[in-house]
């Protein structure tokens, strides 16, 4: 297993998730369990990392004695993860539901082959503590920071539309979450829309969260991966016995909050009791599941919403997306 990180702390892709083969199993393989793998030495599987993601952990949970080869990339965010898989330098990675939606006009050669569901109470609309905003009606005229194309956006215009809103009636503000972070610190933004341990840093200084996404946002967050990996065999098995050791991962940390939240804060450089407070407030513990009706139904929704709102020029069928090829793995 090979880790090829880049420097820099990729936020966007850890916050999202602390919020991530029929063959393999017909073959007499999981997790763990690679006597009968069909693999080589040869067998390489490249996957789309970020700091603090499911691999830093394949060591503690006992399940890094992979029967092929691992590489790993960091990324920075979902949309450099679907051109990464598009381009074909990448196998597998994850994202939200959102930046798969985008890559359809394209044509893109990326199938949804998973689901990971995580928490949605890290995604919240923050005011300052002294802030008289109590509902998303109160944002009308008033400068609100969001990231754009991203769960933040998404989650923005449903608080917006619920109120009978839109983004016509505020001023929005696209911000990386380290700028939205200066920005409402620096009382630039009345109102912001964030994800991740940067709400408990701004809590910590006195931010009011006036909403969560819990009731917005489906929590679901999608393992992809290239059309040509998942058509060859071998890599196909490969995928499903990938996807058995990052859930025996994610049970783990289920099990092992302390562990996982002292291990992240050395990963990361962030205190540890952001992660631990992070965890006290999570909607669902995090799950990698097979696909269902419901996941493809929650994506389409998503990108109705962005249809409506103009983000995209047109309606986009999110159907085509998915493929559930590795559903007998993970069933």
């Amino acid at each position: 297993m090979t880790h090829h990180h880049s420097a820099g702390f990729s936020r966007r892709r850890f916050l999202q998730t602390s919020a991530g083969a029929g063959l393999g199993l017909s073959l007499g393989f999981g997790a763990g369990n690679a006597l009968a793998a069909p693999f080589s030495r040869d067998t390489l599987l490249r996957v789309a990392s970020y700091k603090g993601d499911a691999s830093f952990f394949y060591k503690d949970v006992g399940t890094d004695n992979f029967p092929y080869r691992v590489n790993y990339a960091e990324f920075a965010g979902g949309n450099l993860i679907v051109e990464a898989i598009s381009g074909g330098s990448i196998d597998l990675g994850g994202m939200s539901e959102i930046p798969p939606i985008f890559s359809v006009q394209s044509g893109a050669p990326l199938k949804l082959i998973a689901v990971l569901r995580g928490d949605v109470n890290n995604q919240v609309l923050l005011v300052p503590q002294q802030s008289k905003i109590r509902d998303a009606a109160d944002l009308k005229g008033l400068r609100v920071g969001y990231v754009r194309s991203t769960t933040s956006h998404y989650l923005l215009l449903r608080f917006l539309k619920e109120k009978g809103l839109s983004f016509a009636d505020i001023k929005p503000i696209s911000l990386s979450p380290q700028d939205g972070l200066a920005a409402f610190q620096s009382g630039q933004l009345d109102a912001w829309v964030i994800y991740g341990p940067l709400i408990q840093l701004a809590r910590k200084q006195g931010a009011r969260i006036v909403k969560t996404g819990l009731g917005y946002l489906s929590g679901n967050y999608l393992l992809a991966a290239h059309t040509k990996a998942i058509a060859d065999p071998i890599k196909h098995a490969a995928i499903g016995d990938y996807l058995l050791r990052e859930r025996k991962v994610y049970q783990w940390i289920n099990h092992n909050p302390d562990a996982y939240a002292t291990k992240l804060a050395q990963i990361t450089g962030l205190p540890k009791w952001l992660f631990d407070e992070q965890r006290k407030q999570q909607s669902q513990p995090t799950e990698l599941v097979a696909i269902d009706d419901a996941a493809i139904r929650s994506q389409q929704q998503v990108a109705d919403v962005f249809t409506d709102n103009k983000v995209l020029d047109r309606r986009i069928d999110v159907s085509g997306l998915w493929d559930r090829s590795f559903s007998s793995v993970l069933s």
